[in-house]
């Protein structure tokens, strides 16, 4: 067998020590609650280009950068003048003087210098979306979209009584980088927001259990291949009280994403890609007419297309933006005009940028966060817009998330070595200044060994790989393996991070059960360039199976590894991974556990599924041979559970249900559990009870 070159970082946890404590899977699992991960500093954030605060029990703390002058703010006159605190409230927005904050149904603006309410914007008790921009706020009731304003706090801006047309939410399920419906101008004085059409979108039914009797909340589910969302947009005026929709036509249920305004707040940007996801243009429209000023560009890709970041505008500028694209392979910054000129492209990196975070002082430089050469990594990178120059601001190795404010970052930093580390940073220079250094929570438990190795694809792609060894590690003992998975896109388990990205449950396991914990970021999974995530397209699962089982053969060649007792976990695309890995490969893993799975990408919304898979009618064979179920007359003597919340609006519950019922109609056995009432993940307390159900049966089936 071919050598397989690894790169190891391997971080030794202090062990061996008879008063080491013993990590409980309570502990584990509800670590952050019981102080078992790196303390960081609450409300963290800048107040203005040299100012920045934090909180401690009652007390703001701000720090100017220039000066090192601290002031220390008490605030425990909040919960006296509002007796409904129970602590101090998470700060929306702060200065030099005034603090925003959000307080029941009304947004405080108050002096802290003085210790006296400025003003209150008072809203519906009802409201959900809430979206401040500082003199007014949006918010949703229903389907329907409203504002508040100093005097009413409750301004109708639709009042559709049909159910399936839903304003002011985030649409296309999210997807394109959505995370909202409601998008106030520069000045504040139009609010854009996306509307939907979901008439053409089949209901799907969840069971309350909680009623007596039980009663069914149909939400809407636009399956692959099927009916989908019609999307719009409209401008309301504030000073009006008028809205104007965008002209755009789209009865061919084609996407409307990536929304930005221009700084003068007289255009929309607007990104619509089709539906097949594999062409979109970027289009400017007139805020007040509503009507199509220009295509400022296009992109195809015979695989897809995926915007999923805003224009970014140059300081000063109303005409010139910054757009992300993977176009050349990774995900660069390229330079247009409003009025449909491409100006140059700004990055050339050969590694992927994650966000834009801002500008300098001087308006010359932007600053990106970026994987560097290393997919595990996040840095923090100075590329001058004019010149192309560029340097990097963050210089150990590791994980950096940063915000931006004049010429200083706030640099909170982890690695597999390094808990946690808060630094101010001076880009000019790149000198930093160390805020906080949190101490291992972990120092007096019983952990083992995390490393890094990377192992290689078929087709010559690195792939990182994770092993968590037990405390105690002994070379000469045999010891079972559980694989846990994700695999799909949009996720990377694997990162030069705290604990190397792994779960706190995954050491217990490996301590308390003796077992190696091992995870691989297959093709698929994101941070690696358009070609090592698109590998996928037509073939789900193919290509991370394959990359799933060069891991194993990795295993094999360990003489720790028992090699006869492999299983496999994952959740969602992971799910999906798990009951296909061992349904296909049955002599490989002898258990699965597969948390709410995907089993029949048919059964997978349109906004998603389709983009990778396009739709069943266009690819049945990709479908049929994705397929959990296909499979399923391979388990013989091995072990599958399913387990699936029964509320599940994002992978539904009809995906474990019909492979049930197809493994009783092949007298196939597998087991299944369902969490009542809980929707795609089990949270909170019950969490426990999921990851007690999930390693019990992993430790009792995989012999």
């Amino acid at each position: 067998m071919k050598k397989i070159s690894t790169l190891i970082l391997l971080f030794l946890f202090i062990q061996g020590f008879a008063q080491q404590k013993e990590l409980t899977l309570n502990d584990a699992v509800l670590g952050y609650y019981k102080g078992l991960y790196p303390k960081s500093l609450t409300n963290l954030q800048w107040i203005s280009d040299t100012k920045y605060m934090y909180q401690e029990d009652d007390t703001f703390i701000i720090n100017d950068v220039v000066t090192s002058v601290k002031e220390k703010i008490n605030l425990v006159s909040l919960q006296k003048e509002y007796v409904n605190l129970k602590r101090l409230p998470r700060i929306t927005k702060m200065s030099d003087s005034v603090i925003i904050f959000k307080n029941k149904n009304k947004i405080i603006t108050y002096n802290y210098k003085i210790k006296q309410e400025i003003s209150k914007l008072a809203f519906d008790e009802k409201a959900q979306n809430t979206d401040y921009n500082n003199d007014n706020l949006a918010y949703t009731i229903d389907n329907n979209l409203y504002i508040a304003t100093a005097t009413n706090p409750k301004i109708a801006i639709t009042n559709f009584t049909n159910k399936n047309i839903v304003a002011g939410q985030a649409i296309a399920r999210y997807e394109f980088g959505i995370s909202k419906g409601t998008f106030w101008s520069p000045q504040g004085n139009f609010l854009a927001f996306y509307q939907k059409d979901e008439t053409n979108v089949t209901d799907y039914p969840l069971v309350d259990v909680t009623t007596y009797p039980a009663t069914t909340n149909h939400i809407k589910y636009p399956m692959a291949g099927q009916g989908s969302e019609l999307a719009k947009i409209g401008i309301y005026n504030v000073e009006t009280n008028k809205t104007v929709y965008l002209k755009i036509d789209n009865s061919d249920e084609h996407y409307l994403t990536n929304l930005s305004w221009s700084p003068n707040e007289k255009y929309v940007l607007i990104a619509e890609v089709n539906r097949a996801q594999n062409h979109f243009s970027y289009n400017l429209y007139n805020a007040k007419t509503g009507k199509k000023t220009r295509t400022i560009f296009e992109e195809k890709n015979d695989r897809w297309v995926e915007p999923e970041n805003n224009a970014v505008f140059l300081p000063e500028s109303k005409t010139k933006f910054l757009w992300l694209s993977e176009r050349n392979g990774y995900k660069n910054l390229y330079l247009y005009s409003t009025k449909g000129k491409f100006i140059k492209q700004v990055s050339n990196f050969k590694f992927v940028i994650k966000s834009i975070l801002g500008f300098d002082k001087s308006g010359k430089n932007v600053i990106v966060s970026a994987t560097g050469k290393d997919g595990r990594q996040t840095h923090v990178y100075k590329i001058n817009i004019k010149y192309g120059e560029t340097t990097k601001i963050t210089t150990k190795d590791g994980t950096h998330r940063a915000k931006l404010r004049g010429n200083y970052l706030i640099d909170n930093f982890s690695s597999l070595t390094i808990p946690r580390e808060i630094n101010i940073i001076d880009i000019e220079n790149i000198q930093e200044t160390n805020i906080l250094t949190a101490k291992n929570p972990l120092q007096e438990y019983k952990i083992g060994a995390t490393e890094f190795h990377t192992l290689r694809s078929n087709d010559g792609f690195d792939l990182y790989a994770r092993i968590i060894k037990p405390a105690n590690f002994d070379y000469s003992k045999k010891y079972p393996v559980l694989v846990y998975v994700y695999g799909g896109t949009h996720a990377q388990l694997v990162t030069n991070s705290w604990l190397g990205g792994a779960r706190l449950w995954m050491h217990w396991l490996a301590t308390q059960k003796e077992y190696i914990v091992f995870t691989l970021d297959n093709r698929g999974s994101e941070n690696r360039g358009f070609a090592f995530e698109s590998v996928i397209h037509r073939k789900a699962g193919d290509a991370a199976m394959e990359d799933q089982l060069k891991g194993i053969d990795f295993l094999k060649l360990m003489p720790y590894v028992d090699a006869n007792r492999i299983a496999v976990h994952g959740w969602s695309y992971g799910g999906f991974m798990a009951s296909s890995l061992l349904l296909r490969n049955p002599s490989v893993f002898t258990t699965a556990v597969a948390g709410g799975p995907v089993t029949d990408w048919k059964y997978y919304e349109v906004m998603y599924g389709e983009r990778y898979m396009d739709t069943p009618q266009e690819n049945p064979d990709g479908y049929a041979n994705s397929r959990v179920g296909k499979y399923l007359e391979n388990l013989g003597d091995n072990k599958l559970l399913l387990i699936h919340g029964s509320v599940d609006p994002t992978v539904v519950p009809q995906h474990s249900m019909s492979l049930l019922k197809e493994a009783v109609d092949k007298n196939v056995q597998i087991d299944f559990f369902t969490y009542p009432m809980h929707p795609h993940n089990v949270r909170g307390k019950d969490r426990v009870h999921l990851m007690q159900k999930v390693v019990n049966y992993i430790l009792k089936n995989n012999k």
